[in-house]
């Protein structure tokens, strides 16, 4: 089959494209497919008419017009979709239901009414996507645009993929109907590499850890509240205070600098340590250094119906994981073998977790294997492209 695959941003800052639609894409590509990944570079300027092949993958970021109001959104839509339609695909696979992805969504579909073009539409949900209306300092107007989306594209899509079990939950409830086919995230090789020792050395060196313990926290700080951070590095380092926190991610509304203010005021910015974003290749010897991840998870509609590839990737490197038993945390570990999952915000409990996997590196051990070999037999894009495959026919 040859099929198109059309982005709602770039492939950076944002993740979608880049940890969803592309490792899929690799996936469909080993499986004997052709796939296109079209691109509205608006939020990565610097990519703007740049193409080029990963893993087979041809990616295209398309040319961005003058920024001129309305003509901006009316250019780069009938863009995608005439690029779309000049390559004549079996399938297009449109990732979000919102901004350009849903809205050549709607053209394509309008088009293919007078057409007859047997292309099929089938819409991919990470996120809900009205649940962070109310969170985003979108406006009135690009509230009501984005909800209307979400809500239009689920019904008339041919068929819907989704990285959630409460995602396919809110699906079938708003289409009515079957088609929807739940498509997880999967792991990335790319980050499984084993660090060497030189790298291990390095990276000790340059955070000036010691010899205790790390307790990691990977995250861009949307999934929690910073206060409960405070909590849990008061638990830890009450009962192990030779463990140091190493806080790898960046707030995009500088949540990691107002966590720092935090931790100074309780006077425990002495055993954090935060490094901000970091190059992927620095990643494998943070998590062969990580004694065990502490992954928060508020109980909110977001968290519940996101598919968090920061998790996945943890264990996957064989890190022990520590999590609030919210959503997708649920359904990739199994609590006891292949990770700890706590109360739904209950800190003293993953505190206390914490504690108990610093102070049992057997366990730790046992833990880390059981995480690494079930993600890579459960959750690897290969398998999970034959998902895909069923949704396009």
């Amino acid at each position: 089959m040859k099929i198109v695959f059309i982005g709602p941003f770039g492939l950076q800052p944002k993740g979608t494209v880049s940890v969803r639609a592309l490792p899929l894409a690799r996936a469909l590509v080993k499986r004997g497919h052709v796939v296109i990944v079209l691109i509205p570079p608006w939020d990565d300027p610097g990519r703007a008419g740049q193409s080029w092949l990963d893993a087979g993958v041809e990616v295209v970021n398309v040319p961005l017009p003058p920024k001129l109001p309305l003509f901006f959104s009316l250019w780069l839509t009938w863009t995608l979709a005439v690029r779309t339609l000049t390559l004549q695909p079996d399938a297009v696979h449109f990732f979000k239901p919102k901004g350009f992805a849903g809205l050549t969504h709607w053209l394509l579909w309008a088009l293919r009414l007078f057409t007859r073009a047997p292309v099929r539409l089938v819409l991919d949900a990470d996120d809900w996507e009205q649940a962070w209306n109310e969170v985003l300092p979108y406006s009135g107007l690009q509230k009501l645009i984005f909800a209307w989306q979400e809500r239009w594209g689920l019904r008339r899509a041919d068929a819907v993929t989704v990285a959630s079990r409460e995602l396919e939950k809110l699906a079938k409830q708003v289409r009515g109907r079957r088609d929807v086919f739940y498509l997880p995230n999967g792991f990335q090789p790319l980050l499984q590499i084993q660090a060497d020792a030189p790298a291990l050395q390095a990276v000790q060196q340059r955070w000036q850890l010691g010899p205790g313990p790390v307790v990691l926290l990977y995250s861009r700080f949307a999934e929690f509240r910073l206060e409960r951070v405070v909590s849990l590095v008061r638990l830890v380092a009450a009962k192990v205070p030779q463990a140091r926190w190493l806080v790898v991610g960046q707030g995009l509304y500088g949540e990691d600098k107002n966590l720092a203010q935090q931790l100074q005021q309780a006077g425990l910015l002495e055993f954090v340590i935060f490094t901000g974003w970091l190059p992927v290749e620095d990643l494998p010897a943070i998590f062969a250094l990580s004694a065990v991840a502490a992954f928060p998870y508020d109980d909110t509609l977001i968290n519940r119906t996101k598919c968090s590839v920061k998790l996945i990737d943890l264990l996957a490197a064989g890190v022990p994981v520590v999590a609030d038993a919210v959503g997708q945390n649920n359904e990739y570990i199994q609590s006891g073998e292949s990770g700890v999952l706590v109360e739904p915000e209950n800190d003293r409990a993953l505190g206390q977790a914490l504690v108990e996997l610093l102070t049992a590196p057997e366990r730790r051990q046992a833990m880390a294997t059981a995480a690494r070999e079930r993600i890579r037999r459960d959750f690897d894009w290969f398998k999970l492209a034959e998902i895909g495959e069923r949704t396009y026919r």
